[in-house]
Protein backbone atom coordinates (compact mmCIF):
# COMPACT_ATOMS: atom_id res chain seq x y z
CA UNK A 1 0.00 0.00 0.00
CA UNK A 2 2.75 2.44 0.96
CA UNK A 3 4.58 1.56 -2.23
CA UNK A 4 1.47 2.33 -4.29
CA UNK A 5 1.05 5.70 -2.58
CA UNK A 6 4.70 6.50 -3.22
CA UNK A 7 4.28 5.73 -6.93
CA UNK A 8 1.12 7.87 -7.10
CA UNK A 9 2.86 10.80 -5.36
CA UNK A 10 5.84 10.51 -7.70
CA UNK A 11 3.57 10.47 -10.75
CA UNK A 12 1.62 13.44 -9.41
CA UNK A 13 4.84 15.37 -8.80
CA UNK A 14 6.16 14.58 -12.28
CA UNK A 15 2.83 15.62 -13.79
CA UNK A 16 2.95 18.95 -11.93
CA UNK A 17 6.49 19.58 -13.15
CA UNK A 18 5.48 18.68 -16.71
CA UNK A 19 2.44 20.97 -16.57
CA UNK A 20 4.56 23.79 -15.12
CA UNK A 21 6.96 23.64 -18.07
CA UNK A 22 4.09 23.38 -20.56
CA UNK A 23 2.17 26.29 -19.04
CA UNK A 24 5.24 28.50 -18.66
CA UNK A 25 7.07 27.46 -21.82
CA UNK A 26 7.03 30.93 -23.37
CA UNK A 27 8.19 32.63 -20.16
CA UNK A 28 11.01 30.12 -19.71
CA UNK A 29 12.17 30.53 -23.31
CA UNK A 30 12.05 34.33 -22.93
CA UNK A 31 14.03 34.11 -19.67
CA UNK A 32 16.71 31.95 -21.30
CA UNK A 33 16.94 34.39 -24.23
CA UNK A 34 17.28 37.34 -21.85
CA UNK A 35 20.10 35.60 -19.92
CA UNK A 36 21.92 34.77 -23.16
CA UNK A 37 21.56 38.37 -24.39
CA UNK A 38 22.90 39.71 -21.05
CA UNK A 39 25.91 37.37 -21.17
CA UNK A 40 26.66 38.35 -24.77
CA UNK A 41 26.19 42.04 -23.89
CA UNK A 42 28.57 41.89 -20.91
CA UNK A 43 31.17 40.02 -22.96
CA UNK A 44 30.86 42.48 -25.84
CA UNK A 45 31.11 45.49 -23.53
CA UNK A 46 34.22 44.09 -21.83
CA UNK A 47 35.74 43.48 -25.25
CA UNK A 48 34.84 47.05 -26.25
CA UNK A 49 36.47 48.49 -23.12
CA UNK A 50 39.63 46.45 -23.69
CA UNK A 51 39.74 47.69 -27.28
CA UNK A 52 39.28 51.34 -26.19
CA UNK A 53 41.99 50.93 -23.55
CA UNK A 54 44.43 49.58 -26.11
CA UNK A 55 43.53 52.37 -28.52
CA UNK A 56 44.24 55.04 -25.88
CA UNK A 57 47.43 53.25 -24.80
CA UNK A 58 48.73 53.07 -28.36
CA UNK A 59 47.86 56.72 -28.96
CA UNK A 60 49.59 57.89 -25.75
CA UNK A 61 52.74 55.89 -26.52
CA UNK A 62 52.84 57.17 -30.08
CA UNK A 63 52.36 60.81 -29.01
CA UNK A 64 55.06 60.73 -26.34
CA UNK A 65 57.56 58.79 -28.46
CA UNK A 66 57.16 61.22 -31.37
CA UNK A 67 57.38 64.30 -29.13
CA UNK A 68 59.96 66.95 -30.05
CA UNK A 69 60.32 70.72 -29.96
CA UNK A 70 58.70 70.85 -33.40
CA UNK A 71 55.62 68.90 -32.32
CA UNK A 72 54.85 70.76 -29.05
CA UNK A 73 51.49 72.20 -30.11
CA UNK A 74 50.28 68.96 -31.67
CA UNK A 75 51.49 66.95 -28.67
CA UNK A 76 49.72 69.30 -26.25
CA UNK A 77 46.39 69.11 -28.10
CA UNK A 78 46.52 65.34 -28.44
CA UNK A 79 47.35 64.85 -24.76
CA UNK A 80 44.56 67.21 -23.69
CA UNK A 81 42.23 65.06 -25.76
CA UNK A 82 43.38 61.98 -23.83
CA UNK A 83 42.89 63.75 -20.48
CA UNK A 84 39.31 64.51 -21.51
CA UNK A 85 38.71 60.84 -22.32
CA UNK A 86 38.85 60.30 -18.53
CA UNK A 87 40.86 57.11 -18.74
CA UNK A 88 42.08 56.08 -15.25
CA UNK A 89 45.61 55.28 -16.49
CA UNK A 90 46.45 57.44 -19.49
CA UNK A 91 44.54 60.62 -18.61
CA UNK A 92 46.72 61.28 -15.51
CA UNK A 93 49.87 60.30 -17.42
CA UNK A 94 48.94 62.72 -20.20
CA UNK A 95 48.52 65.62 -17.77
CA UNK A 96 51.81 64.80 -16.05
CA UNK A 97 53.57 64.81 -19.44
CA UNK A 98 52.01 68.19 -20.27
CA UNK A 99 53.23 69.68 -16.98
CA UNK A 100 56.68 68.07 -16.96
CA UNK A 101 57.39 69.38 -20.47
CA UNK A 102 55.76 72.81 -20.00
CA UNK A 103 53.41 72.27 -22.92
CA UNK A 104 50.64 74.44 -21.48
CA UNK A 105 51.41 77.79 -19.85
CA UNK A 106 47.83 78.77 -19.02
CA UNK A 107 47.52 77.89 -15.33
CA UNK A 108 43.72 78.07 -15.37
CA UNK A 109 43.56 75.51 -18.19
CA UNK A 110 45.97 73.20 -16.37
CA UNK A 111 43.82 73.45 -13.24
CA UNK A 112 40.77 72.65 -15.33
CA UNK A 113 42.49 69.47 -16.53
CA UNK A 114 43.33 68.61 -12.92
CA UNK A 115 39.64 69.02 -12.05
CA UNK A 116 38.64 66.71 -14.90
CA UNK A 117 40.79 64.00 -13.31
CA UNK A 118 39.75 64.73 -9.72
CA UNK A 119 36.01 65.19 -10.23
CA UNK A 120 35.09 63.31 -13.41
CA UNK A 121 37.50 60.40 -13.78
CA UNK A 122 36.93 57.04 -12.09
CA UNK A 123 40.10 56.51 -10.06
CA UNK A 124 41.15 54.70 -6.90
CA UNK A 125 40.80 57.00 -3.88
CA UNK A 126 44.51 57.30 -3.23
CA UNK A 127 45.24 58.03 -6.90
CA UNK A 128 42.70 60.86 -6.71
CA UNK A 129 44.39 62.06 -3.52
CA UNK A 130 47.78 62.01 -5.24
CA UNK A 131 46.37 64.13 -8.08
CA UNK A 132 44.93 66.60 -5.55
CA UNK A 133 48.38 66.86 -3.97
CA UNK A 134 50.01 67.36 -7.37
CA UNK A 135 47.49 70.11 -8.15
CA UNK A 136 48.44 71.88 -4.91
CA UNK A 137 52.13 71.43 -5.68
CA UNK A 138 51.61 72.88 -9.16
CA UNK A 139 49.88 75.96 -7.70
CA UNK A 140 52.03 76.41 -4.60
CA UNK A 141 54.48 78.98 -5.97
CA UNK A 142 51.89 81.69 -6.57
CA UNK A 143 48.72 80.58 -4.79
CA UNK A 144 47.07 82.52 -2.01
CA UNK A 145 46.92 80.80 1.39
CA UNK A 146 43.14 80.31 1.16
CA UNK A 147 43.36 78.84 -2.34
CA UNK A 148 46.09 76.39 -1.40
CA UNK A 149 44.22 75.31 1.72
CA UNK A 150 41.03 74.86 -0.32
CA UNK A 151 42.84 72.45 -2.63
CA UNK A 152 44.52 70.51 0.19
CA UNK A 153 41.71 70.41 2.78
CA UNK A 154 40.29 67.09 1.46
CA UNK A 155 43.68 65.52 2.24
CA UNK A 156 44.43 67.42 5.45
CA UNK A 157 41.05 66.34 6.87
CA UNK A 158 41.47 62.71 5.81
CA UNK A 159 43.53 59.64 6.72
CA UNK A 160 45.12 59.51 3.28
CA UNK A 161 48.72 58.42 2.84
CA UNK A 162 49.21 61.84 1.24
CA UNK A 163 48.11 63.74 4.35
CA UNK A 164 51.63 64.22 5.71
CA UNK A 165 52.82 65.41 2.28
CA UNK A 166 49.99 67.97 2.24
CA UNK A 167 50.78 69.18 5.74
CA UNK A 168 54.45 69.51 4.79
CA UNK A 169 53.58 71.52 1.68
CA UNK A 170 51.49 73.94 3.76
CA UNK A 171 54.20 74.15 6.44
CA UNK A 172 56.87 75.01 3.88
CA UNK A 173 54.48 77.49 2.23
CA UNK A 174 54.05 79.33 5.54
CA UNK A 175 57.78 79.12 6.31
CA UNK A 176 58.66 80.60 2.90
CA UNK A 177 56.23 83.44 3.59
CA UNK A 178 57.80 84.08 7.03
CA UNK A 179 54.70 82.90 8.91
CA UNK A 180 56.76 80.81 11.28
CA UNK A 181 54.12 80.13 13.91
CA UNK A 182 51.74 78.68 11.31
CA UNK A 183 54.61 76.71 9.79
CA UNK A 184 55.47 75.29 13.21
CA UNK A 185 51.86 74.20 13.79
CA UNK A 186 51.80 72.24 10.52
CA UNK A 187 55.20 70.65 11.13
CA UNK A 188 54.00 69.56 14.57
CA UNK A 189 50.89 68.00 13.03
CA UNK A 190 53.18 65.84 10.90
CA UNK A 191 55.10 64.68 13.98
CA UNK A 192 51.84 63.82 15.73
CA UNK A 193 50.50 61.71 12.86
CA UNK A 194 50.58 57.94 13.32
CA UNK A 195 51.03 57.23 9.62
CA UNK A 196 53.34 60.06 8.56
CA UNK A 197 55.64 59.28 5.69
CA UNK A 198 59.03 58.55 7.41
CA UNK A 199 60.99 60.90 5.11
CA UNK A 200 58.43 63.68 5.55
CA UNK A 201 58.49 63.21 9.34
CA UNK A 202 62.30 63.39 9.33
CA UNK A 203 62.30 66.60 7.29
CA UNK A 204 59.69 68.12 9.60
CA UNK A 205 61.79 67.25 12.66
CA UNK A 206 64.88 68.80 11.06
CA UNK A 207 63.01 71.98 10.23
CA UNK A 208 61.59 72.27 13.75
CA UNK A 209 64.94 71.63 15.45
CA UNK A 210 67.04 73.73 13.09
CA UNK A 211 64.85 76.71 12.21
CA UNK A 212 61.84 76.79 14.55
CA UNK A 213 63.22 75.72 17.91
CA UNK A 214 62.66 79.03 19.66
Amino acid sequence: MDEDLSIINANTRNEKIKNFFINNKNKLILGIIVIIVIIIGVFSYDKYLIGKKKEISDKFNSITIDYSEKTKEKTKNNLIEIVNKKDPTYSPLSLYFIIDNNLLSDQAKVNSLFDTLIKDTSLDDEITNLIIYKKALYNSDNAQESDLLKILNPLINSKSVWKSHSLYLMAEYFYANNQKQKAKEFFNQIIALDNSNPDIRLQAEKRLNRDLSE
